[in-house]
């Protein structure tokens, strides 16, 4: 799964030549980022779908795309009718996933699947941070940052329980799987299909992703 470029506009500032390009925002982690960036300036998201259409044609056809800070439904449709350009929505073997990292997608969130998409990753990092309203690199602040907050929880279920009954696959990455137990019983619990962790919690995670699985079967079949 390739995830299309999610650079935000400082960082792009930063490279050789970036300041005669890239905008000053005042907060660039809600600014030009994301799908909105990939309609705007259509001509470098051609070049990343070229290389990627490349590829499959090389005959690796497990390479797949994945839209990160998607907005609004219109923003994905607007994304579907370029792939579509490139010939690469309508192959058989092509996946189109889509990131949920923003509170709009998570209540919109049936607009989304009824609109088409293979799978689902839960970006809890920058989900966390807008549900609550919180920058977590604030010292002022980021004490309340917390993917075990109720709202944060309540997100996770809403979204993975939904794309499920549309047999929607859902992975979460982020640093919640890798840090807090509790949340992985959780999401095992609601049916989440994959999980992204830091290499240190592989092992401990897979063992207590099994004995939930386990738990799970023994409740089905008594």
């Amino acid at each position: 799964m390739y995830r299309a470029t999610d650079f935000k506009s400082n960082e792009y500032r930063n490279l050789e030549g970036g300041k005669k390009y890239e905008p000053v925002e005042e907060n660039p982690m809600l600014g030009f980022r994301g799908a909105s960036r990939y309609i705007v300036w259509k001509e470098v998201f051609d070049m990343e779908l070229q290389a990627i259409k490349q590829v499959r044609e090389n005959g690796y056809k497990n390479l797949n795309l994945m839209i990160p800070f998607v907005r609004t439904p219109f923003e994905l449709m607007h994304i579907k009718s370029i792939l579509r350009e490139h010939g690469l929505l309508d192959l058989p073997s092509f996946k189109l996933w889509m990131m949920v990292e923003v509170p709009s997608a998570v209540i919109l969130l049936d607009e989304f699947l009824d609109m088409g998409i293979d799978g689902i990753s839960i970006g809890t990092n920058d989900l966390t941070m807008l549900l609550l309203g919180v920058d977590r690199d604030s010292s002022h602040v980021a004490h309340i940052y917390s993917e075990q907050n109720p709202a944060v929880l309540w997100a996770l279920k809403r979204i993975i329980t939904k794309a499920r009954k549309k047999n929607v696959t859902v992975s979460v990455c982020g640093q919640a799987p890798s840090d807090y137990p509790d949340i992985v019983e959780k999401l095992v619990e609601w049916g989440v299909t994959s999980l992204s962790l830091n290499p240190d919690a592989v092992n401990r995670t897979r063992s207590l992703v099994h004995e939930c699985e386990k738990k799970l079967w023994h409740s089905l079949h008594q």
